[in-house]
């Protein structure tokens, strides 16, 4: 392995994961403010639940696509400056949302956001897996992936606060703000890279790409997996807002919003499984993680808000802990082009919190949350049922990035 790349405990890998929590706090605080002001939206602009996910769905929609073509411009042009810059535009375009006068205006930007928003995800596994010692990746991605937990809990929770006690054009306008220093703590922290060499940034080179990554063994799972486990996870805080909101619970916009403060688990579930995983080897831990899930979201059909939030502790605890291993799995088996890997893991994550988490709305409304639940189950299920497949992998040789 080259004797370039950045192990625990160096000033260089501190200063990188400062950097990507900072970059993961933005991405997720940026994407999700608007999830707990659905119910709001929904309120102001005469809208159904499945009308109002459209702010988060068309976001991520537009997010999966812009994913692929910042790989191809990163090949070209370098991590570093691409992040940097989505992070600089989603801060001023989440600002600007504050002012619009209609929900159109509104669903302009926030698609803007997820196109321009898309240089940040995707090249951060990429940056990471080509910076960092492989012994160590998976401490580093659990970090970054940490960050994005806190990112989006502090998205989630200050929103739902300011929301509840001002206006949710100032709790937009805030996250704004807030995203705008991130992207300036970013670019002053994270180091240049190193081991990056342009390659070939067109759109034949990612057709190309594409295919080399579909036809290994192992990555079409792992892609797969990324859609189902993201397409639950965004569903169950898309609607249990709806659900304890309404006369059953009677909760406010404030302590609904609150439990986002459940993300905590998730900075440290994500962190230690990525640890584990780096110690026992990925196929055996993404199954066990899963589960955790899966009990999670059954304890939500209780009519306990005890057992409700447990439920949504311990799903969240397992999401995290799902999304670290499997990331820095792709991070692990992906031979160039890694950022393309990295970005279609990350195309069918938030393609499956567009499809799944509309798709789960309109179940809402036709079947309340036991249908929710129904249909999270399955896809559930279906992923755990992809990561037990996955631990007869055959791993790579040593000299392609084995996967342990």
């Amino acid at each position: 392995m080259s004797s370039t790349r950045i192990a625990a405990g160096s000033a260089a890998f501190k200063r990188i994961n400062r950097a990507m929590v900072f970059g993961g706090f933005s991405t997720f605080a940026l994407l999700y403010c608007v999830q707990p002001l659905m119910p709001l939206l929904a309120h102001d602009f005469a809208l159904s639940a499945a009308q109002s996910s459209l702010v988060l769905s068309l976001a991520t929609g537009a997010l999966a696509v812009s994913l692929l073509a910042s790989s191809v411009l990163s090949e070209r042009y370098g991590r570093k400056p691409l992040m940097a810059a989505s992070m600089f535009a989603g801060g001023i375009l989440t600002l600007l949302a504050a002012f619009t006068h209609s929900y159109g205006q509104l669903l302009v930007l926030r698609g803007l956001l997820g196109l321009l928003l898309g240089g940040m995800p995707a090249l951060a596994m990429a940056y990471l897996s080509e910076e960092i010692d492989g012994p160590s990746l998976g401490h580093s991605m659990g970090l970054y992936i940490g960050g994005s937990a806190f990112g989006g809990m502090a998205g989630r929770v200050l929103s739902s606060f300011i929301s509840d006690f001002w206006d949710w054009r100032i709790a937009i306008g805030t996250m704004g703000v807030a995203g705008l220093y991130a992207a300036w703590e970013f670019n002053r922290s994270l180091p240049a890279s190193t081991n990056w060499k342009p390659g070939q940034g067109s759109w034949h080179a990612l057709v190309g790409g594409t295919r080399k990554h579909l036809g290994d063994q192992g990555l079409p799972w792992l892609f797969a997996l990324s859609f189902l486990l993201m397409g639950t996870f965004v569903s169950m805080y898309n609607y249990i807002g709806y659900r304890l909101l309404g006369p059953d619970f009677g909760l406010r916009q404030s302590a609904v919003g609150a439990l986002s403060v459940l993300y905590l688990l998730g900075i440290f579930s994500s962190v230690w499984a990525g640890k584990l995983a780096d110690r026992l080897g990925r196929r055996n831990v993404l199954w066990m993680v899963m589960l955790a899930m899966l009990a999670g979201l059954l304890l939500t059909l209780s009519n306990a808000l005890v057992a409700i939030v447990a439920g949504m502790g311990l799903f969240t605890f397992g999401f995290f802990a799902s999304h670290s291993v499997a990331s820095s799995w792709v991070g692990r088996r992906a031979r160039p082009p890694q950022a393309l890997a990295s970005a279609l893991y990350l195309f069918f994550y938030y393609l499956g919190s567009s499809v799944v988490g509309w798709l789960a709305g309109v179940v809402w409304g036709h079947a309340g949350w036991g249908g929710v639940v129904a249909l999270l189950g399955a896809v559930l299920a279906g992923a755990v049922a992809v990561a037990l497949r996955l631990r007869g992998l055959a791993p790579l040789a040593a000299a392609t990035a084995a996967v342990p």
